[in-house]
C-alpha cells in the first residue's frame, strides 16, 4: 500500500502533469510541422529544382525497377534519401521553432522585475558571545 501511496503522489505533482500536457502538445506541434514540411515546404522546393517529388526519391538495393518508393519497399531494400531530406527539413523548422521559443521565454523571465528580500538585521549577539568578547578585550590591555 505504500509504494501506491508514494506512485499517486508523484504522479499527482505539478511537474509530472506539466510534462504529460507538454508531451501531449508536442505530439500535435509535430503533427503540424510535418504538414507544413511535407504539404508546403517540400513541394515548393521540389518545384524550384524542376518539379521534383522528394518523396520518390531512393536508390533501389535490391535491383528494383519501380517507380515509387512503396512499390520499390515492398520488392527489396531501398536507400530513400528524399524521404530522409524531407525529415530531416521538419527535424531543423521544428528545433528552430523550439530555440524561438525558448529564448523568448527566457527574455520574458528577465524582465520579470525580482523583488529582493528586505536586508535581514542580524539577531542581537547571546550571552555567550558578549562573555568571550569581554575576555579578548580584557586580555588584549
Amino acid at each position: 500500500m505504500g509504494m501506491m501511496t508514494e506512485f499517486k503522489e508523484f504522479a499527482l505533482k505539478g511537474n509530472v502533469m506539466d510534462l504529460a500536457v507538454g508531451v501531449i502538445i508536442g505530439g500535435a506541434f509535430g503533427k503540424i510541422v510535418d504538414s507544413l514540411v511535407g504539404d508546403i515546404v517540400m513541394p515548393i522546393v521540389g518545384k524550384i529544382f524542376g518539379g521534383l517529388d522528394f518523396s520518390n526519391h531512393f536508390i533501389p538495393l535490391a535491383g528494383q525497377t519501380e517507380t515509387t518508393l512503396v512499390e520499390a519497399k515492398k520488392a527489396g531494400a531501398v536507400l530513400a534519401y528524399g524521404n530522409f531530406i524531407t525529415i530531416a527539413l521538419n527535424f531543423v523548422i521544428l528545433a528552430f521553432i523550439i530555440f524561438q521559443m525558448v529564448k523568448i521565454m527566457n527574455r520574458m523571465r528577465r524582465q520579470e522585475p525580482v523583488a529582493a528580500p528586505a536586508p535581514a538585521e542580524p539577531p542581537p549577539p547571546s550571552e555567550d558571545v558578549l562573555l568571550l568578547r569581554e575576555i579578548r578585550d580584557a586580555l588584549k590591555r
